[in-house]
């Protein structure tokens, strides 16, 4: 078996993409091509899809991903262990966020140690940033409301409160004392995703709370709320570490239970004694 062959279909398989996989292995398109092609054939097995768009697994080929996956994060971690002792003039950490604002702090002091280090960050919602550390597309990540589970090392870093934006002209902006949960029934409001943390942890509470707010807007992003809020839309709910400066909105924190959220740094349980990933943890509060 061609351990080139397999560690080019694995970079693939990885990336999602012959060009992305080229520059993992820092080796030439046509490389992995042929190093794949010529896989498939010696086995006659159809391994990916090539569509306009992407590169997809078959059946089968998703099948090897998860071997060759094992198989080269094994690989990797050895090489990482035998260099364990050497300082840190190099490297490339894969990061994972399901906001910016906790993590960028930590990047920073990380480029200010080690500045050889290369970050990849890639920023996405809950459930997709654990999903990218549970599937090692991310060495760490910050991530929201995570219950402990097997194999997975949780570091504490921070706490937010749910708090309302409404626009600047509303009258409960600038109310330092925040306003009651139950101000917030039968409120016209634009809120997040229920698949968003934010959402989710203002739904729990609201339910607790007997409060029905009357929700005329669901949108995908942050931006999107504050801009609807902007509008004189609703009111919306943001978190604490998340509110913008921007002049049009104000954040007013919102009183009652449930309304804490918890974020945490985390890393697969297996890879915590990994120099980098070490390094990355040490700079936490």
């Amino acid at each position: 078996m061609n351990l080139f062959q397999l560690r080019a279909f694995d970079a693939v398989a990885r990336e999602g993409s012959f060009t992305r996989a080229a520059t993992r292995l820092f080796i030439s398109q046509p490389a992995v091509t042929g190093h794949i092609k010529a896989l498939e054939e010696h086995y006659q097995i159809p391994l990916l899809r090539r569509t306009a768009r992407r590169v997809e697994l078959t059946e089968e080929g998703a099948r090897l991903a998860a071997i060759t996956r094992a198989i080269f994060g094994l690989v990797d971690e050895a090489q990482a262990m035998l260099e364990a002792n050497r300082q840190l003039l190099t490297g490339r950490l894969e990061v994972a966020a399901d906001g910016p604002h906790l993590v960028m702090p930590l990047i920073a002091r990380l480029r200010a140690l080690y500045p050889g280090v290369t970050v990849n960050l890639r920023l996405g919602n809950a459930q997709e940033t654990l999903a990218a550390l549970l599937s090692e597309h991310a060495d760490v990540a910050v991530l929201t409301e995570v219950e402990p589970r097997n194999g997975l090392h949780l570091h504490p870093l921070d706490e937010s409160r749910i708090c309302a934006l409404v626009p600047a002209a509303h009258p409960w902006a600038g109310q330092a004392e925040g306003i009651a949960l139950a101000a917030l029934n039968e409120a016209i409001m634009v809120l997040r995703e229920p698949g968003s943390i934010t959402r989710r942890t203002f739904d729990v509470a609201c339910q607790a709370a007997n409060v029905r707010p009357r929700v005329l807007l669901e949108l995908d992003s942050r931006e999107a709320v504050t801009e609807a809020v902007a509008a004189e839309l609703g009111v919306g709910v943001v978190s604490s570490i998340e509110v913008s400066q921007d002049p049009r909105v104000s954040a007013v924190p919102i009183r009652g239970d449930g309304l804490l959220n918890r974020h945490l740094l985390g890393c697969l349980e297996r890879r915590r004694s990994l120099r980098l990933i070490q390094a990355f943890f040490e700079l936490a509060p």
